[in-house]
């Protein structure tokens, strides 16, 4: 097993680079895309996304209960992406992302904390490093900035490998 966090801003280039890593992998390919499409312009975005996959990787759209679809999809000689962690947190928090019923942020961040050193396979996960920027206004964008924060340490702290993403490079943190 391998997992490997790539960090970095918004259009940094982190989802490019994760896909450049399935691809050489040359092991089979699937895509859990987290997003859920809420406005026009965010549907062009996760289009310009799809439009780059291979057809021959299979892709899961699954925004919530992220620890049970990874349990479901890793395998031995599989590559996994995960795009991303920080789509998933955001929608598990906001409460406009009407979270199904019973979804706790809490318990999702655990569970999925918890099955990463069991997975088999090859796992990449894409997240936005959020805290390099100003404090943000508003309650919900503090709490998702010290959520997103706390999130991607603790994934770091499991990951085999960390690279940051900055203008399309990747800088080797782990």
């Amino acid at each position: 097993m391998a997992t490997h966090l790539i960090l970095g801003g918004a259009r940094s280039g982190k989802s490019a680079y994760a896909e450049k890593l399935a691809e050489a992998s040359l092991l089979p390919v699937t895509y859990i895309a987290t997003a859920q499409v809420y406005d026009t312009e965010f549907g062009k975005r996760v289009t310009e996304h799809q439009v780059r996959r291979p057809e021959h990787w299979q892709t899961v759209e699954k925004p919530f209960q992220l620890s049970e679809t990874l349990r479901t999809y890793t395998a031995p000689n599989h590559c996994l992406i995960v795009d991303c962690l920080t789509l998933w947190l955001a929608q598990c928090i906001c409460p406009e992302c009407a979270p199904p019923e019973g979804v706790n942020w809490a318990q999702e961040r655990s569970d999925f904390l918890a099955c990463l050193a069991d997975l088999p396979g090859t796992v990449l996960l894409v997240s936005n490093e959020v805290g390099m920027g100003i404090v943000p206004l508003g309650e919900i964008n503090r709490q998702f900035q010290d959520a997103q924060g706390k999130l991607n340490q603790a994934v770091a702290g499991l990951c085999d490998k960390v690279t940051f993403i900055a203008a399309g490079l990747p800088l080797i943190l782990k």
